[in-house]
């Protein structure tokens, strides 16, 4: 093995550093921890990751995780030793990302009022438990198998239980998912269930459930999966790998997503970092982190729509005191994030510090869209013939919001992230019976 990959806190003025078999979420001092690499890959890995197209009966190249294994080597392995990668990579057969890449929707695009090809957007339903949470779920369980951890646990508004289940099952470990109890659309729950998993129902929402997974993580043997844990966001950091191979490493202007934990922004901003340090790209692009109205934590703090101050990365000193204030200000008012969109449906963003950071880096921007607006943008997807979740429904409609508002150009090239698929039938059969709607195609009698 190389040596070649470490954890370090994320605090400038703390950096600590622990050994990659290290298990801990957060660094003592209470900090998030990054993944680090001490060598600096070669752009001429490019030309590999093209060839791995052409899988040669690999699983572990036609992965659209593994196939980028050389970046995310904390495993230390001879990525071109497929017997290593047997022993060490957890791998759904190769499914996890394989299907998932840019597309044009031209009328996603009309919609929006954008050219056609200024916008892709990038379905990742179509990994094999559903979402975008199977990129970083093969990463989180090879760390977890790696260190010989015999139990996986995670709290879930339904996606990350769906993928921690079915990985658990396919590595024969145990599985107990915190749920908030009532919050959890039915077909999500059920991937869960169909899994093995162990449900345990909480009673109050994500941030509670989180807490107490977290809780049962340290006190009980068990490894926590949520995109807290760091190597759960360098799996989902090959998100943006495959959008940028597709456009032949071209950085777009934007990368959009919803924002839930914003353990999605946070890895696109390690995956830009890392790539614009490495020179493989020259162009950074911005990150649009959209919030749905009711669960708006993020864009609160960002705009400045509290104490009037902007919260910011600050070169590593955020005003985490503010956060506190805000997290106070909820509970003393009695609110909690209430929207259709489940997925993001979450208050307390577990990642918000590595948000920041990935915001600052790319001179992001936050916003917020509606339940209505998220139910037309997942509707005008579906229209062209792709399927997607309400949640998913906020990067469309997030990228029309910020051309309306001239953030983003009509001539900029714009990638949207499209994080799930549907998993509530009932979503979209109230929309279209409902003639109001803009997409709806009502049933005729």
């Amino acid at each position: 093995m190389q040596g070649d990959a470490y954890l370090k806190c994320i605090d400038p003025q703390c950096g600590l550093e622990y050994p990659i078999e290290n298990t801990n979420v957060q660094c003592e001092k209470g900090h998030l921890l990054d993944v680090k690499y001490k060598n600096k890959p070669s752009p001429k890995l490019k030309e590999v990751f093209y060839k791995r197209r052409d899988s040669e009966n690999s699983i572990f190249n036609e992965s659209g995780v593994w196939r980028f294994r050389d970046l995310l080597n904390f495993c230390q392995i001879d990525t071109e030793n497929l017997e290593e990668c047997s022993k060490y990579l957890v791998s759904l057969d190769g499914a996890e990302g394989r299907q998932s890449k840019p597309y044009r929707m031209s009328k996603a695009a009309n919609f929006i009022d954008i050219s056609n090809d200024n916008l892709w957007l990038q379905p990742e339903g179509y990994n094999p438990s559903g979402s975008f949470k199977d990129n970083g779920m093969a990463t989180a369980v090879t760390h977890a198998k790696m260190i010989g951890a015999k139990k996986i646990v995670c709290a879930s508004t339904g996606n990350t239980s769906a993928s921690a289940g079915m990985f658990a099952a396919n590595e024969g470990i145990n599985c107990d998912v915190y749920i908030p109890a009532g919050q959890i659309a039915p077909g999500k729950l059920s991937q869960a269930y169909q899994f093995g998993a162990q449900i345990i129902e909480v009673d109050g929402n994500f941030d509670e459930a989180l807490k107490q997974s977290l809780d049962d993580a340290q006190n009980h043997d068990g490894y926590t999966v949520n995109s807290i844990n760091p190597f759960r966001i360098e799996g989902q950091k090959t998100i943006p790998f495959r959008a940028l191979e597709y456009l032949n490493w071209e950085a777009p202007d934007w990368i959009v997503y919803p924002g839930g934990a914003l353990g999605n922004t946070s890895s696109c901003g390690k995956a830009l970092m890392e790539l614009y340090e490495w020179g493989w790209i020259k162009k950074i692009p911005r990150i649009a982190v959209i919030n749905s109205e009711g669960a708006s934590t993020l864009s609160d703090l960002y705009n400045g729509k509290f104490e009037n101050e902007e919260l910011r990365w600050n070169k590593g000193n955020p005003n985490t005191g503010l956060i506190s204030r805000y997290y106070d200000h909820l509970d003393k008012e009695g609110l909690r994030p209430k929207t259709k969109a489940t997925a993001i449906q979450i208050g307390r963003p577990a990642n918000i510090l590595k948000g920041l950071r990935a915001l600052e880096f790319t001179n992001g921007v936050a916003t917020t869209v509606t339940d209505s607006e998220m139910l037309d943008g997942m509707s005008v997807v579906g229209l062209n013939g792709f399927d997607c979740e309400m949640a998913s429904g906020a990067s469309v409609a997030g990228i029309k919001k910020l051309i309306n508002d001239g953030i983003i150009k009509k001539d900029e090239v714009v990638v949207g992230i499209l994080t799930g698929r549907q998993k509530d039938a009932m979503i979209p059969v109230d929309y279209h019976k409902n003639p109001e709607n803009k997409f709806a195609i009502p049933p005729k009698n």
